[in-house]
């Protein structure tokens, strides 16, 4: 039985018609009902009792017995559709229940007499003539499954049993029935095409519609299985559905409440994904807008929290200010418009301190609960969010009166919310909170008392794994730490720091806030001296590794880096506690494993892998594949597509949890403990097999050095008269000291540059040097390395000079005068350079320049074409020579010619980009080659580089740590060997040290001889030497060398 009763039609053909078609089946066809045509398909047989064979003529008696019954019942099913007599339905069902008592469970008909059994009981049960369904879709259900996936009926069964279901459901309300129907028809659907009876009355407006819509009404359940049961009614709202909008936004908050419980990022991210398509579909107009607006807002504001990503605080603004467009005054959710939008104002005032968005933030939240008095709903909510406003304006401005009305809005909003409330333990830290505030200043003792009570009430209220439990520990330790500031109970030290641990520790919650509290902590253990500073540092780093590893783009990685306020001191002050901790090992551990997370983060997808492939070329193999997959995915362009850019993320984030198992995997092998992992001192150590290391420390809590030897154990050389602002004031006098030298003349003496590396000689390196001379006894004109960090990276150290003359007449030696001076950005890319030098190959020259840039791009520099040829007739003419200038010099030529050859000569312009670093570049003909573009590229047989350009070897302000600069960048692409530049380079003057360097460069070299380009510090140094009395002093300095 397919319909509900109705007569299609009646039969009217003789015998011998129907004998007439033999054993072939034919087709008849009906008038149209409800829009269908019906048809039925017959075959005709005549069977004679001659031909009873193992008694087929009894079941055929049998089946004609059966098709009498079945065809009785259909009759009086009919009469009963059309005359709603009961008497009829009875006879129906009893004809039906004969039928069925015929058909045993091998049967081939049993199956259709179930169906039709079913079919008129579930008829009776809707027009309330019959009470039980139960035993109904019982019957539904046996012959669904006698009719399994294939056979002709399944649909007509999915569709007879989901009917029967959703009927039950309707009647009684039972959730289960409701879950069931929808997963029927969501096997259902795709059986049925467009334009089939089937499919018309099963999607109609009292079948599947009916369904999504009640499903729709159900509560929100995040838990696995009701997010899988949002995904199956999702299912049956394709694109252009009516119920599709709100059956994306339901399965998105069930998403974003399983986020809130367990922190899962993935959850969130489909969760913006759903919002964005609700949104999408949802144009002007449209009365639910508003309302998908603001959903879509909170969930980039949740991911902003979880991420710290700007962009996500940004579109959630805008978004927010949209929804409240859309809510003049008078409209019913204006309050809920300006509470959100208010919320993440607040949020960007913490960021960025305008304090103009956090006065706009409290005007909004008071109209919110203006519009929200006693009665109604959400008062409780609004009453919440305003002190929330008024406590941070507090936090930043110290308005006491912000305070107090905060304390008493807090109190109002916890009567009014239920005990069992989801969210109430944010109402009690949030008290919490101010209370510990408000006992810092009156120092009231019932006020701390109830903070640290309200808080554990808090973290009693919460699983152990609810995200929400590290702000809870958070407020705790504050609360503790407020009452150890007055009462200086040691114990409530030790409370603070036992919740400091377990708050950045916390695995659910997002990294932004256990990196905030990871700082907040090694702060706190710095002030009150206690010993978990350096625990707090090391928890520190690894969280800020993770943090901006998670980061799909380049750009998005120095912007995580930034994002902190006191992050940009991490490594050196874990260094500086290291050191006054005695433990110099693991100083150098944490300045190295703190510096250069974005050449440490970049290079690991460049390891080379020859020892694991010996090992495990399964995996070795893998690793490979998952880094340059990586490679490709991270990018350096920012997609202005938030979609797209969500979507990229999530694949990377995907690539990158494989990348993390297949390194965790190849840890497990025996000699591969620390694959990746930052490496350990004797690792570090390796940087200084050819001289040590001076690695320069300038903290907030002390200035020194420490000296990494060839072997042995590093030596601390402290500076007790240098302090950070000493180091920030020489920044500042040395630039200006080179400002004024560049428009003297040549021979003028440049007194403020000699008075100033004077004092970088005595307080600075004379100390260093006594270690080097009298505990390493390193002989003069031995190679050293500078590591400086923070303050010391913007300070010129190899040009430390005493400017002194001897009683004898002899002048004292400056820093150049003694050792041979080097630079490295980091210990690991000096290990890393060392380690590429054993691929070598042919040499080959290029000399790339630039004179004439063109309108726009900076004055033309006259002496380009005179260097390079200069510098064409000194190297070698065994090396392949080729020159790139003029209009040949465009960044495409320019990358080329860095790929294809080993030593590079470039003359151009340089610019450094104190905002972006990674825009700095190379000023080309018609397009800048810039840090991205040499980043991208792996250069493994580059050998020696000189960058004959202003600001290639400069740091950006905000993360010098980073040294982010275009000599840096040229060495992580693959050059062993780079001469930079610290500031402008008169290019009239420079061809003088240019032509010094390439002659002590090459001057030596016998006929067949290897071009070495580890000789380039030593021709350096006696470059500057040779042209004392041709170049002035900081034309000499502007020079350095980098690498090996």
């Amino acid at each position: 039985m397919l319909g509900s009763g109705e007569v299609v039609g009646k039969l009217g053909i003789s015998w011998d018609e129907l004998l007439d078609h033999g054993d072939e089946p034919f087709e008849l066809s009906f008038p149209s009902i409800c829009g269908y045509h019906p048809s039925l398909t017959l075959k005709a047989a005549v069977l004679h009792p001659c031909d009873d064979h193992d008694g087929a003529l009894f079941d055929s008696l049998v089946d004609c017995e059966i098709a009498r019954d079945t065809d009785a019942g259909h009759a009086r099913f009919v009469e009963y559709v059309t005359s709603k007599t009961v008497s009829y339905l009875n006879d129906a069902v009893e004809h039906f229940q004969l039928v069925l008592d015929q058909c045993p469970v091998d049967h081939p008909d049993r199956a259709s007499a179930l169906a039709n059994l079913a079919s008129a009981r579930r008829k009776g049960y809707i027009r309330k003539d019959l009470e039980d369904i139960d035993s109904t879709i019982s019957l539904f259900r046996e012959a669904l499954a006698l009719r399994p996936q294939g056979h002709p009926d399944h649909p007509f069964s999915l569709y007879h049993l989901a009917d029967a279901l959703t009927w039950r459901y309707s009647k009684e309300g039972t959730t289960v029935d409701l879950h069931e129907s929808a997963q029927l028809y969501c096997k259902l659907l795709p059986l049925c095409p467009e334009g089939t009876y089937l499919r018309g009355i099963a999607a109609g407006a009292n079948r599947v519609d009916y369904v999504i819509d009640e499903c729709n009404n159900l509560r929100k359940d995040a838990s696995d299985d009701g997010i899988h049961f949002r995904r199956i009614v999702l299912q049956l709202c394709p694109l252009g559905h009516q119920h599709r909008p709100r059956t994306l936004d339901k399965l998105s908050r069930a998403l974003r409440l399983r986020f809130k419980q367990y922190g899962s990022i993935d959850d969130l991210d489909e969760c913006i994904k759903l919002r964005r398509e609700v949104v999408s579909l949802c144009s002007e107009g449209h009365s639910e807008r508003d309302t998908y607006l603001n959903n879509l807002a909170a969930s980039l504001r949740s991911r902003f929290d979880h991420q710290g990503r700007s962009h996500d605080l940004d579109e959630a603004i805008c978004l927010y200010e949209e929804a409240l467009r859309m809510c003049p005054v008078g409209h019913k959710t204006r309050h809920v418009s300006l509470s959100t939008l208010g919320g993440a104002l607040r949020v960007r005032f913490i960021q960025r301190g305008v304090v103009d968005d956090i006065n706009r933030a409290i005007s909004l939240r008071r109209e919110a609960l203006m519009l929200s008095p006693p009665e109604h709903p959400d008062h409780d909510t609004m009453l919440n969010n305003l002190a929330i406003t008024l406590k941070i304006r507090y936090n930043e401005l110290d308005v006491s009166e912000d305070l107090n009305e905060a304390i008493d809005l807090y109190r109002k909003s916890l009567r009014l919310m239920r005990l069992d409330h989801p969210e109430r333990h944010r109402r009690l830290y949030n008290l919490s909170s101010a209370l510990s505030s408000r006992f810092t200043k009156t120092q009231e003792n019932q006020d701390i008392e109830e903070a640290i009570r309200l808080c554990q009430e808090s973290l009693d209220a919460l699983p152990s794994l609810h995200p929400d439990r590290c702000i809870s520990y958070s407020w705790l330790r504050m609360a503790y730490l407020s009452r150890y500031q007055v009462q200086h109970n040691p114990a409530d030290l030790s409370l603070a720091v036992d919740n400091f641990r377990l708050a950045s520790g916390h695995p659910t919650q997002g990294f932004p806030e256990r990196i905030n509290q990871a700082i907040s902590w090694a702060f706190q253990a710095e002030v009150y001296e206690h010993d978990s500073a350096l625990e707090a540092y090391q928890i520190c780093l690894e969280l800020f590794e993770k943090h901006v590893m998670t980061r799909s783009s380049i750009i998005s990685r120095r912007e995580a880096a930034t994002a902190f306020r006191a992050a940009q001191s991490l490594p050196v002050d874990a260094a500086s506690c290291a050191i006054r901790c005695d433990n110099l090992r693991q100083a150098v551990e944490l300045a190295e494993q703190g510096r250069g997370q974005q050449w440490s983060l970049a290079s690991r997808l460049r390891t080379p892998l020859e020892y694991l492939e010996s090992m495990s070329p399964e995996l070795a193999c893998e690793l490979s594949e998952l880094s340059k997959s990586l490679s490709d995915a991270q990018g350096s362009a920012t997609l202005t597509d938030r979609a797209a850019a969500d979507a990229a993320a999530r694949k990377y984030r995907r690539l990158t949890e494989k990348w993390g198992a297949a390194v965790a995997e190849i840890r497990n092998l025996k000699g591969f403990s620390r694959f990746l992992l930052p490496p350990s001192y004797e690792g570090l150590q390796a940087a200084a097999c050819q001289g040590p290391i001076i690695i320069l420390v300038a903290s907030q809590y002390s200035c020194s050095a420490i000296v990494v030897p060839t072997s042995g154990e590093p030596h601390h050389v402290p500076f007790p008269s240098i302090t950070l602002t000493d180091l920030k004031n020489f920044k500042d006098r040395f630039a200006r000291a080179i400002r004024n030298a560049s428009v003297m003349g040549p021979k003028q003496p440049r007194n403020d540059l000699m008075v100033l590396l004077r004092t970088v000689w005595d307080e600075i390196m004379l100390p260093v040097v006594n270690v080097l001379q009298q505990s390493l006894k390193l002989k003069s004109h031995s190679r050293i390395w500078l590591c400086p960090t923070a303050a010391f990276t913007s300070i010129p150290l190899h040009a430390a000079h005493p400017f002194k003359t001897n009683a004898d007449g002899s002048k004292e030696p400056c820093l150049e005068d003694l050792y041979i001076c080097s630079y490295t950005p980091t210990l690991s890319a000096l290990v890393r350079s060392r380690q590429m030098m054993k691929k070598r190959v042919a040499p080959s020259f290029v000399t790339i320049g630039q004179g004439q840039p063109g309108a726009g791009k900076g004055k033309a520099l006259l002496a380009v074409d005179s260097e390079l040829e200069l510098v064409g007739k000194l190297v070698p003419a065994t090396a392949n020579r080729t020159t790139i200038s003029g209009d040949a010099a465009t960044r495409a030529g320019a990358l080329e010619a860095l790929q294809q050859n080993t030593w590079v000569h470039l003359a151009c312009h340089g610019k450094q980009d104190p905002k972006q670093p990674y825009n700095s570049h190379f000023v080309m003909r018609d397009e800048p080659l810039t840090l991205l573009d040499i980043m991208e590229k792996d250069m493994p047989h580059a050998e020696f580089a000189f960058l004959s350009a202003c600001h290639t070897a400069v740091g950006d302000e905000k993360t010098p740590d980073e040294v982010i600069h275009l000599a840096a960048g040229l060495q992580f692409s693959g050059f062993k060997s780079v001469v930079g530049t610290l500031w402008q380079v008169d290019d009239a003057v420079a061809k003088h040290v240019v032509q010094a360097f390439y002659k002590n460069m090459f001057e030596d070299l016998e006929v067949g001889g290897e071009m070495d380009c580890t000789k380039a510090a030593w021709a350096l140094n006696r470059a500057t030497h040779a042209v004392k009395t041709e170049v002035p002093l900081e034309q000499r300095m502007v020079f350095i060398h980098i690498g090996v």
